[in-house]
């Protein structure tokens, strides 16, 4: 018997990677996602590796993971693949305390951000 098989998340036309546990603020990591939002997925992995942001290697492996499920999993053209979706969300804090003056501590915050990738396989129109 057993269970039955989950529906896929995303379309036939489409494959996805998802980044857990990100280190950084999700608001900086959506400044990075903002660059390749509906770019082709070539181009977006050029913009990645180029950007001076610490972030855009993290997220450059979640496109990477995402390129190769479409490729491996789902048979999809990479050549015509491009970046349909970049959503940012939080994921974990840690808590950290820092010690100060007069017997005080303060609290340091460590956010952590998840990133959702989709790519799509865009049908060229040929007229």
């Amino acid at each position: 018997m057993g269970k039955a098989k989950s529906p896929r998340r995303v379309a036939d036309n489409e494959a996805l990677a998802v980044g857990t546990q990100i280190k950084g603020s999700a608001q900086k990591l959506n400044l990075v996602a903002a660059l390749i939002r509906g770019k082709k997925a070539e181009d977006a992995l050029n913009i990645l590796a180029f950007s001076k942001r610490a972030m855009a290697r993290d997220a450059s492996k979640v496109l990477a993971s995402a390129i190769a499920n479409a490729e491996n999993n789902h048979d999809l053209d990479v050549d015509a693949l491009i970046v349909s979706e970049a959503s940012v969300g939080k994921s974990i804090t840690m808590k950290r305390f820092h010690t100060r003056g007069r017997g005080k501590s303060t609290r340091i915050l460590k956010p952590f951000s998840r990133l959702r990738i989709v790519v799509r396989e865009h049908e060229e129109e040929e007229a």
